[in-house]
């Protein structure tokens, strides 16, 4: 089968298109003939070994996590799909890949596909929607009426955490440029900052709760816009001794992302307020109930741009640029 495959990490992953043998199946796991993948700025921070110590691939590698398509063989233990089902499901932190004409999905990742959505509109939900959901409300445990400020709104986690936050009745303050703030706001943002013109740590004041989404210095100045008692969870790290002992990752590399994340946290713990590195994990039943909050209009995707298979390399380098307003996906039948 045909597979966007990467080769090694570093500078030169030679990622194009090979042919690879189609998936052996678990007895947890479903084959399931891809029809969409979605694209996360993670896929590009993989390739460069990034998260090498922690994610394990054998190469050649299939890219991609985001997948919606058509089951089309069930391993003997699955029990809640059947060859027929519309399926979507993230494949993040397995070791498997999207990106190609079928891939091998636990039962576990898995979810129906909303039936109002196309295979392109929900391939482009499970790992923004996952992340959004499980910092929002597992690691924030945002309330209604509290405010939490969300950077980037108009990129593919910002577009749905801003509207799973509002759905929790949450108040949402974000940064765009000025030509997003119609499409921000129209997502349910409350205080909107243009971040060409104005600094936020300037402007905003007196948030709960922070998603980290933007690397550089936005997580150090986000400590000036939270209240004493406030969280904040990153998604672009540094990362954390609690992360390293959650992964049950070894002494050196607990030790490792301790020190990475000492300053950050000494400084969170002088004002009072708790930091936190979030991986995302798959879930299966948290994506049901994510379609349940689609199919109630609660939620929608936002899609910025759909390429070909056959052009999926460009996607990539496309979304590389930062500049995608809601997701990229990729169309493979």
């Amino acid at each position: 089968m045909k597979a966007l495959t990467f080769q090694r990490y570093g500078k030169s992953p030679d990622i194009g298109f090979s042919e690879v043998a189609p998936p052996t199946l678990q007895p947890d796991e479903m084959l399931v003939q891809v029809h969409a993948a979605a694209l996360n700025p993670i896929d590009n921070l993989v390739t460069a070994g990034t998260f090498k110590p922690i994610l394990h691939f054998t190469f050649p590698a299939t890219l991609g996590s985001d997948l919606a398509g058509v089951v089309v063989a069930v391993g003997r233990r699955v029990t809640r799909f059947k060859p027929g089902d519309e399926v979507y499901a993230s494949l993040f932190d397995s070791g498997k890949g999207s990106l190609a004409e079928f891939a091998a999905v636990p039962e576990s990742a898995a979810a129906l596909k909303p039936p109002h959505l196309d295979f392109v509109q929900a391939a482009s939900i499970p790992m923004v929607a996952l992340t959004a959901w499980q910092a929002l409300t597992e690691r924030l445990q945002l309330r209604p009426g509290q405010k939490v400020f969300i950077p980037a709104g108009s990129g593919g986690i910002g577009t749905m955490a801003i509207q799973l936050a509002r759905h929790l009745g949450a108040q949402v303050g974000t940064t765009v440029s000025a030509g997003n703030i119609g499409l921000v706001s129209s997502l349910g943002a409350n205080e909107i900052v243009d971040y060409k013109a104005q600094d936020f740590s300037q402007v905003l004041r007196g948030y709960d709760a922070v998603l980290g989404t933007v690397r550089g210095d936005a997580i150090e100045k986000s400590l000036n816009i939270l209240q004493p008692g406030g969280r904040i969870v990153s998604l672009v790290g540094p990362l954390d001794a609690r992360f390293a002992e959650a992964r049950k990752l070894n002494v050196i590399l607990k030790l490792v992302f301790g020190l990475m994340s000492r300053q950050i946290i000494q400084r969170s713990r002088q004002k009072e307020i708790d930091y936190g590195f979030l991986f995302v994990r798959p879930d299966g039943a948290q994506l049901a109930h994510i379609g349940a909050l689609l199919s109630a209009g609660s939620l929608r995707p936002v899609i910025d741009k759909v390429f070909p298979f056959d052009q999926a390399q460009a996607a990539l380098a496309y979304l590389a640029q930062g500049r995608a307003k809601g997701k990229v996906v990729v169309q493979i039948r």
